[in-house]
């Protein structure tokens, strides 16, 4: 099993649950019960064990309120930040760890957030963060204060973990971070059922790299619903995390790529990292078991998806039969719509450039070439 499966498997278990702040706790319910995120129910036992001596405090790398955007990113550079640990374990849903290796090693720059089209998810959560902090604090009476600094691990053998952390919980003895979230209309589809993997993931990073307890995650989701939840450190987790970081950073100072994944992220990292062929050059890999290995089963796979294709084309073809010129069709599970788009005029660039071949020195278009993948079995 590997580290990311792990990770995922231990996280799964309990399930992930909102946490109810008491703010009374002389009057509160005996029977009521908090689950705690990232951590197991365990049965009541006598507390035997000796009190543990406390976690050495994190270094601090340096310090963020004398630095831009683009120095804050080249600080990074230097390890694996809290919102990286995800990426580097395999369970980011939106960035492979092949992107992040290559933007660790230099080759690829981190985007930039474009906010001329009005999308500015990293603009509005930076914005709305002290709003969400705000909310926190009165809806818990936990005082939070900034924290203008990156982190480092105190272990030397773990000094590629790093954390820039949003808040720290002043003067609570259960719980000492907070992390704010706002979250969109797409991402809210990860929240349903609690805190999504790849947020737990880098909590669990932060209380390995700080040493502390427990931390408060405060998500404002749509603009207009607000949940707190507890996550509590996770020891098992913890050394899962820092196994798979511990590779992938190796991979990172050895300059050797990581595993890809199916991910439109690793696709995008492998057009970059390898963007043009060596014109007539030949990978013989005949003699290469996993390589020809992986090729077959790259076959049957995708002859499994023609067959589905044909399948579902074949179903669709007959629903359309059946609705005939209905605009959409009901059924006991759910509907579909068959609609003519708009009629649209559009220029004829082939018969405008053939009267007038001048236009196109007039006013050129490069569009970059990308390499395509194409299947040959012999025989076929």
């Amino acid at each position: 099993m590997n580290s990311h499966t792990q990770i995922q498997n231990t996280l799964n278990n309990p399930p992930l649950q909102p946490y109810s702040p008491n703010l009374n706790p002389t009057t509160q319910n005996s029977s009521t019960q908090q689950v705690e995120v990232g951590t197991r129910t365990k049965r009541d036992r006598p507390n035997t064990q000796p009190r543990k001596t406390k976690a050495p405090t994190a270094k601090r790398l340096a310090n963020t309120k004398q630095l831009n955007y683009q120095q804050w990113l080249e600080v990074r550079k230097q390890g694996i930040g809290s919102s990286d640990a995800a990426t580097a374990c395999g369970l980011n849903p939106y960035m492979s760890m092949l992107e992040l290796w290559m933007i660790k090693t230099g080759r690829m720059q981190q985007n930039i957030e474009d906010e001329s089209a009005g999308y500015a998810p990293l603009y509005w959560g930076k914005q709305l963060e002290p709003l969400v902090a705000e909310y926190y604090s009165m809806h818990t009476n936990n005082k939070v204060r900034r924290v203008n600094a990156v982190l480092q691990h105190p272990d030397e053998d773990k000094h590629f973990m790093l954390a820039n952390l949003d808040y720290a919980v002043v003067g609570n003895d259960e719980v000492q971070i907070l992390e704010c979230k706002t979250v969109g209309e797409y991402g809210s589809k990860l929240w349903r059922d609690g805190v999504p993997l790849y947020v737990l993931c880098q909590v669990q990073h932060q209380l390995a790299v700080t040493g502390k307890q427990a931390a408060h995650i405060c998500a404002l989701i749509c603009g207009h619903e607000t949940k707190i939840f507890k996550v509590t450190r996770n020891e098992t987790v913890i050394q899962h995390i820092i196994n798979a970081e511990r590779h992938f950073w190796q991979c990172v100072e050895s300059d050797i790529p990581p595993s890809v994944d199916a991910s439109d992220s690793a696709a995008k990292a492998l057009q970059q990292l390898y963007p043009e062929q060596i014109p007539l050059t030949v990978e013989d890999l005949t003699q290469n078991e996993q390589a020809n290995y992986l090729f077959n089963q790259l076959l049957e796979e995708r002859h499994k998806v023609e067959q589905h294709q044909q399948y579902f084309d074949e179903l669709k073809h007959q629903l359309q039969m059946m609705m005939k010129d209905a605009e959409r069709a009901v059924f006991t599970g759910g509907s579909v719509t068959w609609k003519k788009s708009q009629d649209s005029i559009s220029l004829d660039s082939k018969s405008l450039l053939k009267q007038h071949p001048e236009y196109l020195q007039q006013f050129p278009q490069t569009k970059a070439g990308t390499r395509r993948f194409q299947i040959y079995p012999n025989g076929g």
